[in-house]
């Protein structure tokens, strides 16, 4: 007999939501595990943004605001995306702040708009594992399951009424 063992780690792209919250909700539907067990697109930015020890200009829900900013971090943050905040962001990389993107699907038409009219290629987040170790599970048939598939990982629709039949 044997008993196949392997770890699990919650991964979302969401930058809405802070792990505590979704860690309350996954308790709360009976999932048994332990809060840093969940890998959140804004856990992956945090830990890109201390090891390269910047100051950035946050495009996300409920962001703090910081002094002379030097890098730009773009998640999914409807107030942000105006001209006003997104001009800063277009100087700040102009002058060699880095561009990151939160991995969230919303702002990619700002980051591609920001990476084209800088002539700069933003970092992308990495979740350190590689994409075999990986599953992918969203309601978005063209951007989750398959992104996740030309990524090399297995990548599975859930119908929550955003795909398409």
């Amino acid at each position: 007999m044997f008993i196949w063992c392997f770890a699990v780690k919650f991964v979302t792209n969401t930058t809405k939501e802070c792990k505590r919250t979704l860690f309350e909700r996954l308790h709360w539907l009976n999932f048994d595990l332990q809060e840093q067990e969940i890998f959140t697109s804004l856990t992956a930015a945090r830990n890109l943004l201390e090891q390269r020890a910047v100051r950035p200009l946050l495009l996300v829900e409920d962001s703090l605001e910081t002094l002379d900013p030097n890098a730009v971090v773009i998640g999914l943050a409807p107030d942000h995306f105006n001209y006003q905040t997104l001009n800063k962001a277009f100087r700040l990389v102009l002058d060699g702040a880095p561009l990151i993107d939160g991995l969230a699907l919303g702002p990619g038409l700002f980051v591609t708009g920001l990476e084209y009219a800088t002539d700069t290629q933003a970092t992308v987040v990495d979740l350190n594992c590689s994409p075999e170790e990986a599953v992918v599970i969203g309601d978005d048939a063209r951007g989750d399951v398959s992104g996740a598939q030309n990524a090399g990982m297995l990548g599975i629709l859930v119908k929550t009424g955003r795909h398409h039949s």
